[in-house]
């Protein structure tokens, strides 16, 4: 549960639009786990809250912003393949043999690695959606998990699609003391029917629910939509999908005339750029849709195609990669790609209550220590230099103590909630029985 306290530190990084830089600051949290201040030190108001001094550097909760994260299971399943045949081949079929308990084992685990690595919020797009909830009630992990709508063998979407509605008209769109949301999870439009894709924005606008979905993310895959309806952003407009929050993965195939469909319905983008180029899916026109207006966060994509769940290592991909396309050092710096892992991610959601340290959102906070190589000048740098060292040269690796909504779920590297050796003994087991 989480307890009233004033957090203080050296340097805290609210993840404002400005990513301003604040030193000798402090970060005020309520009884209900929301924050109630976030500035200077010298400036805070005066009150009785019992004050944690922490060295280093504080900033809000990374936001995962496409995982499939159940699939730690099948780590290192046909890494070599590309997208669409890793899928036939390799993955579907381990997928049919996994066990609900199997998918919760999987999920318990992959939410540990992100805590750790700072990601307090993950979207999650799987099967098994009450295993992945109780997965996450169990770590203490913000997440917003959408059940799969998909057509396949043994699988009606219609019946998927019945499910969440019913779901949601029962018990609501939130769970777990308000962590956990419930969204449509269509997998793509073509893995469904455009009738589906109708539906789903229907069900979902009636309920003001999310859709999460892949667009665009292979060659082929695009192709073959193109070839058909024009393009997929085009489709899913025709079809009557967008109206509501919707956010696409990967959109990697995209024109001039997709970008500017996805900026006029409001649609958010989640930009995966090491399982693109793990599976040579392409580099997404990141400048282009921020250019336009798109929001846009960063998410690590399944940790079978990735194969990891670390959202620093996708901050410097991003980086790169825009760099690479644009042939200009300067087309993302450092200041960008955090936003784009905290404010961005949330944007991209549709959310306002995560993503920075501001009065009112929920204090999902990560605390870096900077007693490494990375920060060996120190914190009296100027802060273009110390968010450089930040996003270039730290990492996970120096994450000690992540809070959710207050509550404390990381202490000094490890998980508070479950014992870190279990779970990865769990995971472990369903991976060799599955191989």
């Amino acid at each position: 549960m989480p307890s009233p306290v004033r957090f203080h530190a050296p340097i805290v990084l609210p993840c404002d639009p400005a990513c301003s830089v604040l030193r000798d600051a402090v970060v005020d949290v309520d009884a209900d786990g929301r924050i109630t201040h976030c500035g200077p030190r010298t400036d805070a108001p005066a009150n009785a809250l019992p004050v944690r001094s922490l060295p280093g550097i504080l900033l809000p909760g990374l936001v995962n912003a496409h995982a499939h994260s159940p699939m730690t299971v099948l780590r290192g399943m046909g890494g070599d393949l590309p997208l669409l045949r890793w899928l036939q081949e390799i993955i579907w079929p381990a997928e049919a043999r996994l066990t609900p308990a199997d998918i919760e084992a999987g999920m318990v685990l992959g939410s540990v690695e992100m805590l750790r690595g700072g990601i307090t919020t993950s979207v999650e797009q799987y099967f098994q959606a009450e295993h992945l909830v109780r997965a996450l009630t169990a770590t203490g992990q913000r997440a917003v998990v959408g059940p799969a709508v998909v057509e396949l063998p043994g699988l009606s979407w219609r019946a998927q699609l019945d499910e969440i509605s019913a779901r949601i008209d029962v018990d609501g769109r939130f769970y777990a003391d308000g962590r956990i949301e419930i969204a449509y999870a269509p997998h793509s439009a073509y893995m469904l029917p455009p009738e589906a894709l109708t539906m789903v924005g229907e069900a979902a606008r009636a309920r003001d629910a999310m859709v999460l979905l892949h667009v665009a993310e292979s060659a082929k895959e695009d192709a073959t939509q193109r070839q058909r309806y024009g393009s997929v952003p085009r489709l899913l407009a025709e079809v009557g999908l967008y109206g509501g929050r919707v956010l696409a993965a990967h959109a990697v195939h995209l024109s001039d005339e997709d970008i500017a469909v996805f900026a006029e319905h409001g649609v958010g983008v989640a930009h995966c750029p090491g399982s693109n180029a793990k599976l040579a899916s392409g580099i997404a026109r990141l400048a282009d849709l921020r250019a336009a207006g798109v929001p846009v966060g960063l998410g690590t994509d399944g940790p079978a195609s990735n194969d990891d769940l670390d959202l620093w290592e996708e901050m410097r991909l991003a980086a790169m990669f825009a760099r690479v396309s644009a042939m200009d050092s300067a087309a993302l710096v450092a200041s960008d790609v955090l936003l784009l892992a905290t404010r961005g991610g949330a944007e991209a959601l549709g959310r306002e209550d995560i993503g920075a340290l501001e009065v009112g959102r929920w204090a999902d906070v990560v605390h870096v220590e900077v007693d490494d190589p990375a920060f060996a000048a120190g914190l009296d740098v100027a802060d273009e230099h110390l968010l450089a060292n930040l996003v270039w040269a730290a990492g996970a690796r120096l994450v000690r103590d992540v809070w959710v909504a207050g509550e404390q779920v990381v202490a000094d590297r490890e998980p508070t909630r479950v014992e870190r050796a279990r779970a990865q003994a769990a995971a472990g087991a369903v991976t060799r029985r599955l191989r």
